[in-house]
């Protein structure tokens, strides 16, 4: 794998900066009681995203490293390819377990499905609280206005949407920006030379999931790289 580069141009500072921003001013997670935050971590698997698949699967695991100490985070893989086929894992709290299950997956032809991934998520936090859901994809082939209609009832249901768009489709982008306002959630533009980036913004999102906004004020002390200019958003 090529080293990571700097952060690309179509990513820039000034956007992650406000993708930073917009995590910490999201609504607390509503864990009660001292259980493990809940995070639902969606992927595109058509085919444009084969190149980056592998990588991403990887990335994932990162995203518990940073919330062992905050009691864990149990996450559920959601991810959609061919012709309809649009799957999610059982809630697993480690990453070796998740990673198996996503190294199983490969990528196949076939249209977006997020509006399923958003329904999804819509029927699991009204059994059991949902934190945060996690989205990276690419492409968007749907009614904008149904996939807004679905993100307002997350919004409702105190479920912020992160919404991670690779490569540069402006459609596509208005898309998933329009999904994370409406859930009160936050976007962010990378390309796949960004992996560096991609795995401190997926971790911070993670903390904040697992332990609100104070875990997320520690973890941003200890980390360094972009993580840091969420100190001074922290209430």
């Amino acid at each position: 794998m090529a080293k990571d580069p700097k952060l690309p141009q179509d990513t820039s500072s000034s956007e992650v900066e406000a993708f930073l921003r917009k995590v910490a001013a999201a609504p607390a997670p509503g864990a009660a009681g001292g259980a493990r935050g809940r995070l639902i971590f969606a992927m595109d698997a058509t085919a444009s995203r084969e190149p980056t698949w592998d990588r991403a699967s990887h990335l994932q695991a990162e995203m518990f490293k940073e919330t062992e100490a905050l009691g864990g985070l149990e996450v559920q893989l959601i991810y959609y390819r061919g012709f309809g086929e649009c799957r999610a894992s059982r809630w697993v709290a480690n990453s070796r377990e998740l990673l198996r299950f996503m190294t199983g997956v490969f990528c196949l032809a076939g249209r977006t499905q997020i509006g399923k991934v958003l329904k999804r998520a819509i029927k699991e936090t009204r059994e059991k609280k949902v934190s945060a859901l996690v989205f990276v994809g690419d492409a968007m082939e749907e009614n904008i206005d149904h996939l807004g209609h679905l993100a307002g009832e997350l919004g409702l249901l105190g479920v912020p949407c992160f919404m991670f768009h690779e490569g540069d489709d402006p459609v596509s982008r208005n898309a998933f920006q329009q999904v994370a306002r409406l859930s009160g959630g936050a976007f962010c533009n990378f390309d796949s030379a960004s992996a560096r980036q991609l795995r401190e913004l997926l971790s911070a999102v993670a903390v904040f999931a697992a332990g609100g906004r104070p875990a997320l004020a520690d973890y941003s002390k200890k980390t360094g790289g972009l993580v840091p200019q969420l100190t001074h958003q922290v209430k």
